[in-house]
């Protein structure tokens, strides 16, 4: 399983890392050390906790999110696969997105919930990265 910094995490999330160093001091995500002792967030954990703070309208700070070049750097959150076509979700910052890709293609990427990924959108189509 995937585990983020609470750098990373930050980032993913579209808030500063003491914002995200408070959130898990105060238990809304939780963590755990690796050997060298950093506090590492779940990417499953970190997925759920995206989409917790997206529907409550955001955090404590209102940091501007862009799309530099329609690119959206983002955790995945749910992959529903089908036979032949796949739904991937990315919540990134504020902004879900969904993608509907082959089955294929989700699994070249090797992508799973908890992952990090980027969804680069162009005209009516949306495109995944895997990070």
């Amino acid at each position: 399983m995937h585990s983020y910094t609470i750098g990373q995490a930050a980032r993913l999330l579209g808030v500063s890392p003491d914002t995200a160093r408070r959130w898990a001091d105060a238990g809304r995500v939780a963590t755990h050390r690796d050997d060298s002792g950093r506090r590492l967030i779940d990417g499953r954990d970190l997925a759920a906790f995206s989409v917790e703070l997206a529907k409550s309208g955001g955090g404590e700070e209102e940091a501007p999110y862009t799309s530099a070049r329609n690119a959206f750097p983002g955790i995945v959150t749910a992959i529903k696969l089908g036979d032949v076509a796949a739904q991937v979700e990315i919540q990134a910052g504020p902004h879900r997105l969904v993608s509907l890709l082959t089955r294929e293609a989700v699994e070249e990427l090797g992508l799973e919930v908890g992952m990090e990924a980027t969804a680069r959108v162009k005209s009516t189509n949306v495109h995944i990265d895997r990070a």
